[in-house]
Parts: C-alpha cells; sequence; structure tokens
C-alpha cells in the first residue's frame, strides 16, 4: 500500500481520487475543518472504497464523544461476514482537546497512546478508520503519526475578515452553489447570488437549505432570480422564532431544543414562544380540516405534490376557501355590529390560508409539513396550550421544561398526547 504523507485540500479530493487506486488509498484518514465539506467529503471517499458494495452493511458509525478506545479499536479490528470492506468512521473525535479528569468528551493521553500502538501494529486488511473532526492541533503526537501512516482530508476554511479570507469564503460559497444548482441544471444570477449569501452568512448548511428551497420555488425556470432569493429566503435570518416552528413542523426535535434554548438565551419571554406554537397549531389545524376535504373527493398526495402541481391544482382551491371565509366573516361581524352594510369590516388575516396568494412557496410549505401530523394530535396540542397559556398568567413554575414537553412530544413517533401531569 503507498503510504501518502500529503494532505488534501477538500476541493482536491476528486481530483485526487481519479488518480489513484483504490489500494493506494491509506486505511487511516483524519478529516476535519467545516462539518459541511467534510461531510461531503466522507461521502466521497467511502463511496470510491466501497464502490458497488453494501454500504448498509460495510459502515460502521460510532459518535467520538460517547465511545471508548477499547470499542473503537474493536471496531475496527471484527471482521464482517457479509462484506469483504469495512468502513469504521468516528464523528467528532475528540483527539485535540486538552483531557481532564472526569470529561467525557475527549481522550486520554493513554487513549492516545492506545491509538498510536494500534496504527503502528496495524489495521486489518480491507478495513479502514476514518476519523473527523473540527479542529486539529498539528503540534500533537497523533497528528503527526496520522499525518506519516494515513490521509488528511483539510476541510477548513478561513474565518478572518481579511480579504483573502473573505475570498475564500466567498469561492467555497460559491463551489457548493454550482454543485447544487446542477444536479437540476439550474443556475444563479449575480445578484441573486450576493442576496443568498448576505441573508445565509458563511454558513454551509443553511446555503444548502435554501438552495433547496429556490430550486423547488422556481420551478421550471433554469436561472433563480434576485427577486426568487428575496420572496424565499429572508425569513430564515429576521425571523428568529421561524427557525424554531419550521424544526417542529418537520418534527426535528433536536434543531428544536436548540433554537428554544437560543431564544431563551437571547431573552425570549415564554409567552412569546407560546403565542407562536399557538398560531402555528391553529394554522396547521386549519389546513387539515381543508385537506380532509380533498381527500374525500380527491387523490391528492400532498407529500409528494412539487410546487408548480400544487399552484396548479390545490392553490385555487385554498383561494376560493379564503373568499368564503372572507364573505362568512363580513356577514357575521355585520349581522352582529348592525353596522351599515356598505362600511368596510376589518378582516382578521389568521383565517386565511393564502392571505397573499402571489406569495405561494410558503403556503405550499405549510400544505406539505401538515402531512406530518394527525387533526387529533394538533387538537390534543392545542388544548395543552390553552392549559399552558393559563398557568404562565396565574402561576409561577418552569416554562422552559414545559415547553420542552411539548417538542419531544410533538416531535415523537408516537406523536403528541395531553400530558395532565403538573410541570
Amino acid at each position: 500500500m503507498v503510504q501518502n504523507k500529503n494532505t488534501i485540500k477538500h476541493n482536491r479530493l476528486d481530483a485526487f481520487l481519479t488518480s489513484v487506486q483504490k489500494k493506494d488509498i491509506p486505511d487511516l484518514v483524519l478529516i476535519y475543518g467545516e462539518s459541511f465539506l467534510a461531510k461531503q467529503a466522507f461521502k466521497t471517499l467511502s463511496s470510491f472504497l466501497l464502490g458497488n458494495d453494501n454500504n448498509q452493511f460495510a459502515l460502521e458509525t460510532l459518535e467520538g464523544g460517547s465511545v471508548s478506545m477499547g470499542d473503537i479499536i474493536e471496531q475496527v479490528s471484527t471482521f464482517s461476514l457479509l462484506v469483504s470492506k469495512k468502513i469504521v468512521t468516528i464523528k467528532n473525535a475528540p483527539l485535540f482537546q486538552t483531557h481532564q479528569k472526569n470529561q467525557e468528551f475527549s481522550f486520554s493521553p493513554s487513549d492516545l497512546d492506545r491509538l498510536i500502538d494500534f496504527i503502528e501494529k496495524g489495521i486489518p486488511e480491507n478495513h479502514y478508520l476514518i476519523l473527523t473532526t473540527a479542529q486539529v492541533d498539528k503540534r500533537k503526537k497523533i497528528y503527526k503519526k496520522i499525518a506519516d501512516k494515513g490521509l488528511i482530508i483539510d476541510c477548513s476554511v478561513a474565518q478572518g475578515a481579511k480579504k483573502a479570507d473573505l475570498d475564500e469564503q466567498r469561492f467555497v460559497l460559491q463551489s457548493i452553489t454550482d454543485q447544487i444548482l446542477s444536479k437540476s441544471r439550474k443556475s444563479l444570477d449575480n445578484k441573486a447570488f450576493h442576496a443568498l449569501v448576505e441573508l445565509t452568512g458563511f454558513n454551509l448548511d443553511l446555503l444548502s437549505q435554501n438552495l433547496e428551497k429556490l430550486i423547488a420555488y422556481s420551478g421550471k425556470a433554469k436561472i433563480i432570480s434576485f427577486a426568487d432569493v428575496n420572496a424565499v429566503v429572508k425569513r430564515d435570518k429576521k425571523d428568529p422564532i421561524f427557525n424554531l416552528t419550521n424544526a417542529v413542523m418537520v418534527k426535528d426535535v433536536k434543531n428544536a431544543l436548540f433554537y428554544l434554548d437560543s431564544l431563551f438565551n437571547e431573552g425570549f419571554h415564554p409567552l412569546q414562544i407560546l403565542k407562536s406554537f399557538e398560531n402555528l397549531i391553529r394554522k396547521l389545524i386549519l389546513v387539515k380540516c381543508l385537506t380532509q376535504k380533498f381527500y374525500k373527493n380527491n387523490k391528492i398526495h400532498l407529500k409528494t405534490l412539487n410546487f408548480n402541481s400544487f399552484k396548479l391544482s390545490v392553490l385555487p382551491k385554498i383561494i376560493h376557501h379564503d373568499k368564503q371565509t372572507k364573505i362568512i366573516i363580513e356577514d357575521r361581524e355585520k349581522y352582529l355590529s348592525k353596522e351599515d352594510s356598505n362600511k368596510k369590516t376589518k378582516i382578521v388575516n389568521d383565517l386565511f390560508l393564502a392571505p397573499n396568494p402571489q406569495n405561494s412557496y410558503p403556503v405550499f410549505q405549510i400544505f406539505q409539513k401538515s402531512e406530518n401530523f394527525s387533526l387529533n394530535e394538533l387538537n390534543q396540542a392545542l388544548i395543552f396550550f390553552s392549559d399552558l397559556d393559563y398557568r404562565l398568567k396565574s402561576t409561577s413554575f418552569d416554562a422552559k421544561t414545559a415547553i420542552e414537553n411539548f417538542i419531544i412530544k410533538i416531535c415523537s413517533k408516537g406523536g403528541f398526547e395531553r400530558d395532565t401531569e403538573k410541570y
């Protein structure tokens, strides 16, 4: 086996792999830097190494903060009966943190010595150990050993404010944008790209998510415009609670709890957060009531419906529903107030599913995500919030824990059931 002592930048990995054979790849690899780029590098490398082998049985992923060095060595050393090759990946491997007594998230000096000894003796044939971490310390013995025996893929990006640093960040953002858009044969004009970068910042995961939204929103158009970016992306940066409610709508409990913690740290009052959830649940209930009518007479599968089909087949029904709702509200208000029929009645938009039909993409999103919930669990969630609202205004208790409990329940597989337990 060729010992490749070079450190390869993430953007040179594809070229490197085309210049070597599988047998030339070291069985020890360290990938460090930006998490998004590291994930890409791992996917590219593992696909190259495994080829047509069954990835389901050939890949073993362990979390660095919760696995012992003994478990790592055992996993790498154990042969599989199902596949000839095996890749053991240690995510977020705590190789370079300063070890402290009773600290779970770093390896002790003896752990690292044990790993170095294992590397020296040699990893079993056709087995690979891939370590990923955010940062490295090139002075450390473990880094030098990996550099000597294995391959290092550098996914770091300069974080400074100097022109050279900003140029590197810009280059990475442009490269990721081109990669994602090329799969859909789309492009982004310069004004749109500048607007996207301004709204996203150097956050590659968020950039990727926003590009996927823009691909869906732009439909058959080959060029994504500034107007598309302005319509789809603006809320991600300007509405901090949007990230929380959006995570709940896709039942992403980990991110939902993270955003909730961030909001509390930023000084948001529990009633502000509670009101946002109440508005979301009420909106989802309205959506579910309408979609139930659809399913009675039509075979519409919102989960798999694309944006253009939604605009053609579903949006007209929503607009018609809103018009009928408006008429009912106006008639009711006139009857109750006994005002002159020529006087305009103030209409609250909360009961409308598409208050701005010209900007229909957010409507499309909430209709799709409503499929993650049943009408029953939404009704139970609303009852929960009514109880919680009363208690927030009348008693003293841990509101954050109560809202966390709600998030865990509504994002869980079993769905949300009303909890009568007192917090």
